[in-house]
């Protein structure tokens, strides 16, 4: 039995919306996905480590420029981590001692550590696992006062 010229219209007419409607349903889950799920997946032996934010405004209330906003901002050398990739800290001859830091620690890492990318709102570093120089509990108890 073959189909008519109106039967195969209609098939085409929905797979085509079923084809949207799959092709919305993908939109939906990647707009649903969290801010971090967004992010790149560090790995190896490596962290993703957002830096510390200063602050735009001094406690007395003045703006801070946007030049030293941004010095500030590449010198920051406290960071908080993100996500860690999976054979971070699993050599057991170099961290004998067990993992220097876990996801959600706030770490220092020296000046130029890691590699830094540019993502909507700021960056991102990227540093190896023994780029990490310690762990603090609050960063700014170590920051520069302004």
């Amino acid at each position: 039995m073959t189909q008519t010229t109106s039967h195969a219209l209609e098939n085409k007419y929905k797979a085509e919306e079923k084809a949207k409607k799959i092709s919305r349903q993908e939109q939906e889950q990647e707009n649903s996905k969290t801010d971090l799920e967004k992010l790149p997946n560090p790995t190896g032996w490596r962290l993703l480590v957002m830096p510390f934010k200063v602050k735009e405004e001094t406690k007395g209330g003045i703006i801070i420029a946007q030049e030293t906003l941004d010095r500030a901002r590449v010198a920051t050398q406290v960071g908080y981590v993100l996500k860690m990739g999976d054979l971070c800290y699993k050599d057991q001859e170099k961290f004998s001692t067990g993992p220097w830091c876990k996801e959600k620690d706030w770490v220092i890492f020296a000046r130029y550590a890691g590699s830094r990318m540019e993502i909507d709102g700021g960056e991102i570093r990227m540093l190896n696992d023994d780029e990490v120089l310690g762990t603090i509990s609050n960063p700014e108890d170590i920051l520069h006062a302004m």
